[in-house]
């Protein structure tokens, strides 16, 4: 049946039945290939019937199909042309594992984060309605994603706005985590619910039984269903949103699908349909643990056995959660907090030992360092842990509710610097320069695992540093260990090695590159200093102008743009102090943009960050080897 789809037109040749074997054809490709790239697995699963049934009702690319986050859009590339290419999902140079409108016209909007998919399928809707056509906008979004808040400003604007637009919740009780708080509560009561049309029934009968029926008890009726349908219907929060409510339906039942997206499409105005899917559907392991396969490696089919990684080690993730479990121990205020992401930052011990202290906020990162501002007020120690892209979102509550009233908030920036396979949308290469800007932040990179525990407890001794925020970063992947680190002093890099002529400064997940770079030249007759920033913010000036004094050149090395990075902050102090004339600054990171997916050691290639490609510009560029300098 796959082998006949080569396109969208395709799907709305088959019939319901063969729309339905095409959805365990697709489910079989799917755990086939994905177990072999890696990537989502769970999110995709769950969504194959309605993926088909949207093809099957809608016509794309006319009609617009806009994936909330996107991480779900692996059966919608199979039916857009793209299946033969399934084997490069998230390879470099290969297919994203999001949607990407230069990949195809069936992707009408580059996605990666959550909660986006309402705003921008309503600006779209609009669009549409300024040229005068009749094309359908539909936004898909999973009720993880409602727990951020921008999807209800879109949603509050729509029923103002009353434009046609259709919004499919796909409904499977999971963001990545297991979903939290008031929404879930409330989809699960709709799913549950059939108060409303029982009492509904019953009354009917009873008013039918009556023989004559005055005005006012007529008036009183009416009044008493309007006031239990307030409380009891289904959906009845959307439609005061000022959207047409459709549903529940079957997420996995292709008549249901067809038949309720049918409806959707003759209706005038805003309407949401409300469907139910199984995360990891159809793939038993998947099934029985979604959290594990959302985002997973490559796994064997048949057992779902992950293999181990031939490194070994802990993860940084890992060796943050088991730290700060420790550190909680040991002190009653520090707390925890996560947007979503409780296995994904390593939280989860955290989380079974204190789940008094520890608070998933869903995927609301705004909220999240707010409400951590509040903790801090109170004399908690707040700690959000937060990859390094998604703090991005908050940017303003750093600024406003943080810093500016000098709380003692702990931000474990995860997954900083290169992320991989994820690609544009993830990349966590932005996180210094806008934490840089931020007056009362200290920012602190940990070059290996010990390093990220004493800094961890450094963080949070509150006698060790001034009042105000701290935020650690430190990146994905096995943490190094090595046998002794130095004793952290606030605001002082750590001296590896002791040389002359080159000074080698790295910050973090760039040890092994500047070790590297140190090994050349040791062997071309130079002995460098190697230095471990360990901070960023606030500089070492005292060790950097000594440096400048006894070096002919500095080389810093970050991943992180050099806009607004380490090494262009060195240089503009340095400048100040008019320390450029004695020493030449060299700065290799991420010149201004975006990173594809891939993996990290072919980034590092593309971007000129690897030790072959600094080494051969170092001898170019800067002269720099046994004679030069």
């Amino acid at each position: 049946m796959l082998d006949r789809i080569a396109g969208p037109e395709d799907v709305k040749k088959l019939g319901r039945r063969e729309q339905q074997l095409l959805a365990k054809e697709i489910r079989r490709y799917l755990v086939s290939h994905v177990s072999k790239t890696g990537g989502h697995l769970s999110s995709n699963l769950g969504v194959v019937e309605l993926t088909i049934a949207l093809h099957g009702v809608f016509t794309s690319p006319a009609d617009k199909i806009i994936w909330d986050v996107g991480h779900q859009c692996y059966a919608h590339k199979i039916l857009t042309g793209r299946k033969d290419r399934m084997g490069t999902i998230r390879q470099f140079h290969g297919l994203s594992g999001f949607p990407k409108p230069s990949e195809s016209p069936h992707d009408h909007f580059q996605t990666g984060h959550s909660s986006t998919s309402i705003s921008v399928a309503l600006g779209m809707a609009k669009a549409r309605d300024l040229r005068g056509d009749g094309s359908h906008v539909v936004a898909v979004i999973g009720d993880g994603a409602l727990t951020g808040g921008m999807a209800y400003e879109a949603m509050n604007n729509a029923g103002q706005m009353k434009t046609d637009l259709i919004v499919v919740l796909n409904d499977n009780q999971m963001s990545i985590s297991k979903n939290v708080g008031g929404m879930a509560l409330y989809l699960d009561s709709i799913r549950t619910g059939s108060v409303y049309r029982v009492i509904k029934a019953d009354v009917e009968k009873a008013l039918k039984r009556i023989p004559w029926v005055g005005e006012k008890v007529h008036d009183l009726a009416v009044s008493m269903k309007n006031g239990l349908k307030q409380v009891l219907v289904p959906g009845m929060f959307f439609e005061e949103l000022g959207f047409t409510y459709l549903g529940p339906v079957d997420g996995h039942d292709m008549e249901q699908l067809h038949t309720v997206l049918e409806q959707a499409e003759s209706v005038a105005g805003p309407v949401l349909v409300h469907v139910k899917t199984v995360k990891g559907k159809g793939y038993r392991h998947a099934e029985a643990d979604p959290m594990k396969y959302h985002g997973t490696k490559p796994f064997e089919p048949q057992s779902g056995q992950v293999p181990a990684s031939p490194q070994g080690g802990q993860g940084y993730s890992e060796v943050f959660g088991r730290c700060l479990t420790e550190l909680a121990r040991e002190d009653g205020k520090v707390v925890a907090i996560t947007a979503a992401m409780t296995d994904g930052t390593g939280l989860e011990p955290f989380a079974h030992a204190f789940p008094e202290r520890f608070f998933d906020v869903g995927i609301a990162e705004q909220h999240g360092v707010a409400f951590a501002a509040g903790l801090a007020c109170e004399g908690y120690k707040p700690v959000f842990a937060v990859y390094s892209t998604f703090l991005q979102r908050a940017y303003d509550q750093l600024v406003h509710d943080v810093c500016i009233q000098e709380l003692p908030v702990v931000l474990a920036v995860d997954r900083a610097g290169l992320v991989g396979e994820d690609g544009e949308t993830h990349q966590g290469v932005f996180d210094v320069s806008f934490l840089n800007q931020m007056p009362n932040m200290t920012v602190m990179a940990p070059a290996d695992g010990r390093e990220l525990e004493a800094a961890l407890a450094f963080a949070l001794s509150g006698t060790a540093r001034p009042k105000g925020p701290v935020a650690i970063r430190y990146p994905r992947g096995t943490a190094p260990f090595r046998e002794e680190v130095a004793p952290i002093v606030y605001g002082r890099m750590e001296v590896l090695a002791k040389g002359e002529g080159v000074a080698l400064v790295f910050v973090g997940s760039m040890m092994e590159t500047a070790l590297e770079l140190q090994r050349r030249l040791v062997r071309t007759g130079i002995r460098p200093t190697l230095v471990n920033a360990r901070f960023i913010k606030p500089l070492d000036m005292e060790l950097l102008e000594s440096l400048c004094r006894n070096h002919h050149t500095m080389v810093v090395l970050e991943e992180n743009q050099v806009i607004g990075g380490l090494g262009s902050e060195i240089l503009r102090r340095l400048n100040e102090g008019g320390f450029e004339k004695t020493c030449r600054i060299a700065i290799y990171g991420i010149q201004d943009r975006f990173v594809e997916h891939g993996d990290r050691k072919s980034l590092l290639q593309l971007l000129d960050l690897d030790p072959d490609s600094i080494w051969e510009d170092l001898q170019k560029k800067w002269k720099v080897d046994a004679h030069g300098g």
